[in-house]
């Protein structure tokens, strides 16, 4: 399959922004968050008007004009991989009407998992290099190895907030896990083992979906 259609799934954590780099390289397929999506298109006009309206408001863009957008972004690319879309079910109802996706896979990391590897984060003040006190620890305790300055933890990733990043997830986002599990589409990789192994777990996916 030279350029798959693929919807990644996965709490904060997970992993999804660095497969989703790996499919990109790989495949030469578009990254399409919401984000990005809503960013790139925020004066364009939709019957519920523009994204820009909501976000200057600070507002959440409804989903009819979300939709909109990331239906605009889909149509323009040659292949994806769709990160961040879709968050409800109206969402992924929406996405079947207007795509056919390859796969659909779910990086699956326990919960107890994603805590310790947000609540670890650390970033430097000065030059914003990203860090984890377990995992890609600095050479010097709470100093940048790139540029000498102090690192810091973010403030959503103390633990309270990451507890409730990870609620409005499962809240939000596992009716769309359990409606692509029913209809048989649902493909669960492993999301605990290293960076390079999720990928090869990842990519085998992609490859046997052609």
């Amino acid at each position: 399959m030279s350029q798959p259609k693929v919807l990644l799934l996965g709490p904060p954590g997970a992993g999804k922004g660095t497969q989703s780099s790996n499919i990109v390289e790989e495949y030469g397929v578009d990254h399409v968050t919401t984000g990005d999506a809503l960013r790139a298109n925020k004066d364009m006009e939709t019957e519920h008007g523009t994204p820009r309206e909501y976000m200057e408001a600070g507002e959440l863009v409804p989903d009819p004009v979300v939709n909109e957008i990331v239906k605009a972004a889909l149509e323009e690319a040659d292949g994806f991989v769709l990160d961040g879309y879709p968050r409800n079910l109206s969402q992924a109802e929406y996405l079947d009407d207007i795509t056919d996706l390859d796969l659909v896979a779910l990086l699956d990391v326990d919960r107890g998992e994603l805590v310790d590897r947000l609540t670890g984060r650390r970033v430097c003040e000065e030059c914003g290099t990203n860090y984890h006190v377990e995992f890609s620890p600095p050479e010097e305790a709470g100093v940048c190895d790139e540029c000498g300055g102090d690192l810091v933890q973010r403030d959503d990733d103390n633990e309270e907030t990451v507890e409730e990043r990870l609620d409005v997830f499962e809240e939000n986002t596992q009716p769309v896990i359990e409606y692509y599990d029913e209809e048989g589409e649902l493909v669960r990789i492993d999301g605990e083992g290293t960076p390079e192994e999720v990928w090869a777990d990842l990519r085998a996916a992609i490859d046997d979906a052609n």
